[in-house]
């Protein structure tokens, strides 16, 4: 009986995930095109120019859950060693959808340009067995906004 309680929330917690995985993938793709033209560099400054340019810091922020059946994966996968590909995709979704922030942040206060952008990452909550409950990823940079003629 245990076993079969076992398998139907493995099972509800791979297809509920998937679902809801695959909706937040198709959200990022969307908006990923609409901020297109907003720039994110790593490079730690800006090509010089003679255009005058405010510089104003920026951020974006998430916190994603991990579902059941990837934490049962991942304890698995942590018994025999080896990739944990089942969280993988998880940092990629938080990665993404912090950088996406960080320009929606860029873009309503004008910018075109991020520079010297940085991704910070940690874990949220732990369980007894040290598997932790969600990810936090928190992207910064320096935005490029043009200077107002004075």
């Amino acid at each position: 009986m245990e076993f079969l309680v076992f398998l139907s929330l493995l099972t509800i917690g791979y297809l509920f995930g998937r679902m809801a995985e695959q909706r937040h993938f198709a959200s990022i793709r969307e908006r990923e095109t609409e901020y297109r033209d907003v720039l994110a560099f790593s490079a730690r400054f800006p090509p010089p120019t003679t255009d005058r340019i405010d510089a104003v810091l920026v951020d974006g922020n998430v916190v994603v859950a991990v579902d059941y059946f990837k934490m049962t994966a991942a304890a698995l996968r942590n018994l025999l060693g080896g990739r944990v590909t089942s969280f993988e995709t998880l940092i990629e979704r938080a990665r993404r959808e912090a950088i996406l922030r960080m320009k929606a942040n860029a873009q309503a206060q004008g910018a075109t340009q991020i520079f010297n952008v940085k991704l910070e990452t940690s874990s949220i909550g732990q369980g007894a067995s040290g598997q932790s409950f969600s990810v936090e990823v928190y992207a910064y940079g320096t935005a490029l906004v043009p200077a107002k003629a004075a």
